[in-house]
């Protein structure tokens, strides 16, 4: 799901019925829900993703000070979430997020090729993006594809044994 459409926040006061909308608010309800109330703060990744999802695809620190309110936890917990984790992204992104898995079954698969093509091709690297906005070429760890190496993760949707031509197919039909 995606929360792309929806409008962020209220205002800037950091009361918790003002933090979020009422549709961002109940969209991180849903999650704590799933969890005792003493363990609210399991919530913090999907919080992030909503958050995130809803800013335009990154995450500024007053955004995670307040979703640190909103779940009762210290802000730095919230930080070392989004900076652990290559999903979280902490800088504006390219309109398109393309994700290159560079684990060991994608690299001996090919992903080195692919992340070279993709540079030279349109003249960006790992974790830049594009001077017209398109897209942000991101390295992730792990994609979970190892059977079916090298592994793309393009926006939300996984895509398996990419050639460059194959993965320049994907990048042309973006928009």
């Amino acid at each position: 799901m995606s929360y792309r459409n929806l409008p962020l926040a209220v205002d800037h006061e950091r009361e918790k019925s003002t933090l979020f909308t009422p549709e961002i608010r109940a969209a991180i309800d849903k999650h704590i829900a799933k969890y005792p109330p003493e363990w609210k703060q399991s919530a913090t990744m999907p919080a992030l993703t909503i958050v995130q999802d809803a800013n335009g695809g990154w995450l500024t620190k007053e955004l995670m000070d307040d979703i640190a309110v909103y779940l009762d936890m210290p802000p730095m917990s919230v930080y070392e979430v989004a900076t652990f984790y290559g999903m979280y992204d902490l800088e504006p992104q390219g309109r398109h997020k393309v994700c290159v898995c560079n684990s060991i079954s994608c690299m001996l698969q090919g992903s080195e090729q692919l992340i070279e093509h993709v540079e030279h091709k349109y003249g960006v690297k790992p974790g830049e993006t594009t001077a017209d906005g398109r897209f942000t070429l991101k390295e992730v760890e792990c994609l979970g594809a190892c059977r079916d190496a090298p592994a793309v993760l393009l926006d939300k949707t996984y895509h398996e044994k990419l050639s460059p031509d194959a993965l320049d197919k994907l990048i042309d039909d973006l928009e």
